[in-house]
């Protein structure tokens, strides 16, 4: 269920998700408010469940991870065995930036970002050593158009 938010908790939430490192005095004074208000705002919205956490967002090709694959999963298997075990492989797994179980044709689409096409392979051997795979697509990005952690508020 969405949480109520004003207009001050929507500025405010913008400035965090521009840079979390502000200081609060700063947050206060570009929403037009005082440290004090912002910084119980700030603590009723992570009670609330709407900040979960603040991180540092790294530059993947900084750190040698220059190939990013849309990875397309079908699976006929769906007993409830079978997904608690997929789902598991899939968080121990690093790689795994996102994964979304979908309707349609596909059952499954994962981001994975990697050094190269042939650490994609170690991570599709593992993957499907793990797990029994119906079939399995990987696209490779070529060039990433728009990420961003920032949300609509």
């Amino acid at each position: 269920m969405a949480v109520r938010l004003d207009e001050m908790d929507r500025k405010i939430l913008a400035e965090l998700q521009a840079d979390a490192e502000q200081s609060l005095d700063e947050i206060a004074r570009k929403v037009g408010s005082s440290k004090t208000p912002v910084w119980n705002r700030i603590r009723r919205m992570k009670e609330a469940g709407v900040i979960t956490r603040q991180t540092a967002i790294l530059d993947p090709e900084a750190l040698g991870l220059e190939a990013c694959f849309f990875v397309l999963i079908r699976t006929s298997e769906h007993e409830a065995e079978w997904q608690r075990k997929f789902l598991k492989t899939l968080k121990e797994r690093p790689e795994v930036l996102e994964a979304h179980r979908l309707a349609g044709d596909i059952d499954y689409i994962l981001k994975v970002r990697v050094r190269n096409a042939r650490a994609y392979d170690t991570f599709y051997q593992a993957l499907i050593s793990e797990v029994k795979i119906y079939n399995v697509t990987a696209l490779l990005s070529m060039e990433e158009i728009k990420a961003t952690t920032v949300l609509p508020v």
